[in-house]
């Protein structure tokens, strides 16, 4: 039955609680305008990977289910087709439920459900909201449950983003490769505990940018394996209740043939239901992303701080100006930004955390929000990692003149010539070089402590890198 209120148009569908009103051009049914009647709590909602992944086991369930004799076969086509069209992004806007709703992710299982059936029903040539001849429950959901589905989809949503963002994370380590190569002839002071250290390379600096973000790709990558295990077919607790005896690995091995990743039932349903530990390790592996990310942003900060009054040895690419009061002023844009999403990430580890030791007894109840935030950050860092390569990274520049100036005033150049006149007698050139603002060479020569060409062989610092 269409109602007209206002300007909008509705029509009632029922449920087992009863009569329940729907935007007429919805093709979500009761279930899910009731979660958007008592979930009204923030603007997030279903990661569209989620979705994704939803629609790719609702297809495989239909596969299989039609396969096993447990469904129509014009039914299961139906569904086939409408879960494609949910794949492909053609109903984004039917998943209007907040991520924070009841803890199991039921509300996402039956918005999926709701409008997969109704836009079977409008395929097979029947009425929106009728239930008939495709039911939500017992037809799109047939074999399943929200407590094996919603897990399931948690796996292979992050595993899905977990290649594009591992994509990124290469990405970025590639150019600080290559600025490594570019700056391999700039010799520069070393720093230790902010302090002046010995001479290195700029492109040692930057090879070890590299080196950390490359190993903070290998750690991320290796939680693949722990996504990939589904536990689909467990329903309710993890025994398969309700499904058929052969439904679990066909189900899973058809996932795995739609999305081309290698997809396997989990050992023991009864875990992967329960437990949501590979989103931890998951976010273990992004957590250490996130302190590479800080780390290396401070670093290129402080190498590009003054650039008159501090260290400026390396130069960032000028983006945007940096102040509405200081006319030429342009601050390290990317670097803050990159800064900013690791303490954002910092605070999905701990959602997480909190999210995953809350699986009292045979089920996680906080699955909705463990899947937002594992997504989110996924797809956050990738931007910006992609961002910090194309937009910083490749544009840096080096001030070499600049960096052989605080080599030549550091104090620390006396280090090498204490194999030769000792420690002690180095410590005291260096204080004096410090107290009387002059350079070790000058108090060295003045001292003549060794011979001027040996004094300069000692302090070339290409001889110290």
């Amino acid at each position: 039955m269409i109602l007209t209120m206002s300007t909008e148009q509705f029509r009632v569908e029922t449920d087992t609680m009863g009569e329940v009103r729907i935007p007429a051009s919805a093709y979500y049914g009761a279930q899910t305008q009731r979660a958007v009647e008592n979930f009204t709590i923030s603007d997030k909602r279903i990661p569209t990977a989620m979705i994704r992944a939803l629609g790719h086991i609702k297809r495989a369930a239909a596969v299989v289910n039609a396969d096993l004799g447990e469904l129509d076969r014009n039914i299961a086509e139906a569904i086939v087709q409408a879960s494609d069209e949910v794949i492909a992004g053609a109903w984004d806007e039917q998943f209007p439920v907040d991520v924070f709703q009841t803890g199991s992710g039921t509300s996402w299982n039956m918005n999926i459900n709701e409008v997969l059936s109704n836009r079977s029903i409008e395929i097979l040539g029947g009425e929106i909201g009728s239930k008939k001849p495709v039911h939500p429950n017992d037809h799109v959901n047939r074999g399943q449950s929200s407590n094996d589905v919603i897990p399931t989809a948690v796996h292979v949503a992050d595993r899905m983003v977990l290649d594009e963002l591992l994509a990124a994370v290469q990405k970025l380590s590639t150019s600080f490769d290559r600025k490594a190569e570019e700056f391999k002839d700039v010799v520069k002071l070393g720093r230790t505990h902010l302090k002046d250290a010995v001479p290195m390379t700029l492109g040692q600096e930057f090879a070890t940018f590299a080196l950390q973000i490359r190993k903070a790709h290998d750690r991320i990558q290796r939680t693949a394996a722990s996504l990939e295990e589904l536990p689909l077919g467990g329903t309710a607790v993890g025994t398969g209740l309700n499904a058929h005896p052969d439904y679990r690995p066909a189900v899973v091995a058809e996932i795995a043939r739609a999305t081309g990743l290698p997809f396997r039932p989990s050992p023991l349903p009864f875990e992967g239901i329960s437990s949501r530990d590979a989103q931890v390790e998951l976010m273990g592996a992004l957590n250490g992303l996130a302190v590479a990310l800080m780390k290396i942003a401070n670093d290129l900060r402080l190498l590009d701080s003054g650039p008159r009054s501090a260290l400026g040895e390396i130069a960032l690419p000028s983006l945007q100006p940096g102040s509405s009061i200081m006319p030429g002023k342009v601050n390290p844009v990317i670097p803050e930004m990159m800064i900013q999403v690791a303490a954002h990430v910092h605070g999905q580890v701990l959602a997480v955390t909190i999210g995953a030791q809350n699986g009292p007894l045979q089920l996680n109840m906080m699955n909705p929000l463990i899947a937002y935030e594992t997504v989110d950050a996924m797809m956050t860092l990738a931007a910006t990692c992609t961002a910090a390569a194309e937009r910083c990274v490749d544009g840096i520049t080096a001030d070499a003149e600049r960096c052989e100036h605080w080599i030549e005033w550091s104090t620390a150049m006396v280090t090498p010539l204490a194999r030769t006149i000792g420690y002690d007698r180095a410590s005291e050139l260096a204080y004096k070089a410090f107290k009387e603002k002059r350079t070790i060479r000058d108090v060295c020569l003045e001292a003549q402590v060794v011979s001027e060409a040996e004094l300069n062989g000692i302090l070339n610092p290409r001889n110290m890198v």
